[in-house]
């Protein structure tokens, strides 16, 4: 049996499902991720598709959808410790186009951007209140990066009451190891990950 099964077999990795109203949260698929030659970037142009499978069923089912971005006025003085971590965190100005959403996502009108200055989507931001206010209590998760941000994400998402449903295909990493790991561990411990697929067709049926 191995590790994953052994894990399973003790009680990790149970279902959370849908709930009543779901939300659709994209995680930083900004051009300064996205773009494969800058200092953050990573080809991501397979979970961007999937990630518009998404946005398409979000929009017809009328749910919620928000997209993050990091940007900072003055990332020396803003990021802290993380910039010290991450050096090309400098690139990620407000107004640059570093932190603008990549074009090749199908967006409406309706969206909210959300900006951060961390990894989590709920550090620091009013994203647990605006759900709440809207009723949500399911929260789809995509972006980038599986080991970063979207992890941060899930994880924050688990802790405030959320069911949390990981799209795996719609989910990206500049390392494989990493994206697939991340993927396991939140698989066991703070979300459903599922297909494209499968979040799709329950939308679909659902609304």
């Amino acid at each position: 049996m191995d590790q994953d099964a052994q894990a399973r077999a003790r009680g990790f990795g149970s279902r959370v499902g849908f709930g009543r109203q779901p939300a659709l949260l994209i995680v930083d698929f900004t051009c300064a991720f996205t773009a494969p030659d800058g200092p953050l970037g990573a080809d991501m142009a397979g979970p961007i598709a999937q990630a518009n499978r998404l946005l398409a069923a979000a929009h017809a089912a009328d749910m919620p959808v928000f997209l993050s971005a990091i940007a900072y006025d003055d990332p020396v003085a803003e990021a802290g410790v993380w910039r010290a971590k991450i050096a090309g965190l400098d690139t990620l100005v407000a107004g640059s186009d570093g932190v603008r959403q990549d074009p090749r996502l199908d967006r409406a009108a309706g969206d909210r951007i959300l900006v951060k200055r961390f990894a989590s989507c709920f550090f620091g931001t009013d994203l647990a209140a605006t759900l709440r206010d809207l009723g949500v209590d399911t929260l789809i998760v995509a972006g980038c990066t599986t080991s970063g941000c979207v992890r941060a994400s899930a994880v924050d998402a688990c802790s405030h009451g959320l069911r949390t449903i990981v799209a795996r295909e719609a989910t990206a990493d500049r390392l494989a190891d990493a994206h697939a790991q991340s993927l396991a561990d939140m698989d066991l411990k703070y979300a459903d990950v599922m297909a494209v697929d499968d979040i799709v067709a329950h939308l679909a049926a659902a609304a």
